[in-house]
């Protein structure tokens, strides 16, 4: 298979697509707490969702700022940390309408939030995959320089078996898997400190035989995340787990 060149890394030191093939694993808040945790670390970061039909990540970080356009291309909105953030619901006068286009219209509109956007000199680019393995992940994986590719998963076992999918897709396209997250592996009860499993014992450890990859670690199911993120305010998000497990898997990565 001839694939298509790539384009210009536009001066983006590292980037990374976010993602697993299915949807409700919880992929948009994995990239959310990834950018999150890099801008903490003092690094200079963007998000581009690329989940045009069902885009989430302005609504995680607050923002309604249309991006503003120039001769240079398009100057995206920064979130408080200085976060860029490209994605559909930006471009909208009313988040709520849906985007109703085909295949080949949902690829040009990817393409160009990676190439008609001032990135300028980022540190990192973390990219928001859709759920599956068609044209706005197939365009990502094709025509974006990745310096790899974090699978975002939960314990159920069909949640390994559609990551798997996702997994090959990057194989098959030379792109790097450099990781797993396990999202909502478990409840902790904030009375007793119990763990509860709420989707059952973890399938993580035969994907990770399977894939030959890193385990980052097991994100927990944590209602006060949902609540911020639902709020605009997953900047204010603390969780020491959580930003422990991402901070270790991005070391020496961004």
């Amino acid at each position: 298979m001839t694939l298509p060149p790539k384009s210009d890394r536009k001066q983006i030191k590292k980037i990374y697509a976010v993602g697993s093939g299915k949807g409700g694993v919880g992929k948009s808040s994995v990239t959310s707490l990834l950018a999150v945790s890099a801008a903490r670390m003092g690094k200079k970061v963007g998000i581009l969702d690329a989940d045009i039909t069902g885009p989430s990540i302005p609504t995680f970080f607050g923002l309604s700022t249309f991006p503003f356009g120039n001769a240079e291309g398009i100057e995206p909105p920064k979130t408080s940390l200085g976060i860029k953030v490209i994605s559909m619901n930006l471009l909208l006068d009313d988040p709520a309408k849906p985007v109703v286009w085909r295949g080949p219209l949902l690829g040009n509109a990817v393409t160009q939030f990676f190439t008609d956007v001032q990135w300028n000199d980022l540190d990192v680019l973390f990219i928001d995959l859709p759920p599956g393995t068609a044209d706005a992940v197939l365009t990502v994986m094709q025509t974006i320089p990745l310096d790899g590719f974090l699978l975002v998963t939960s314990p159920q076992e069909i949640a390994s078996l559609v990551v798997r999918k996702a997994a090959k897709m990057a194989e098959m396209l030379s792109v790097p898997l450099v990781g797993v997250v396990e999202n909502m592996s478990a409840f902790v009860c904030p009375d007793c400190g119990k763990r509860v499993e709420l989707f059952g014992k973890s399938h993580s450890p035969a994907l990770m035989d399977d894939l030959g990859t890193s385990f980052w670690g097991s994100l927990p199911l944590d209602p006060s995340l949902a609540e911020m993120a639902d709020g605009g305010k997953i900047e204010a998000y603390e969780n020491k787990e959580v930003f422990d497990i991402l901070a270790q898997g991005l070391q020496g990565r961004i």
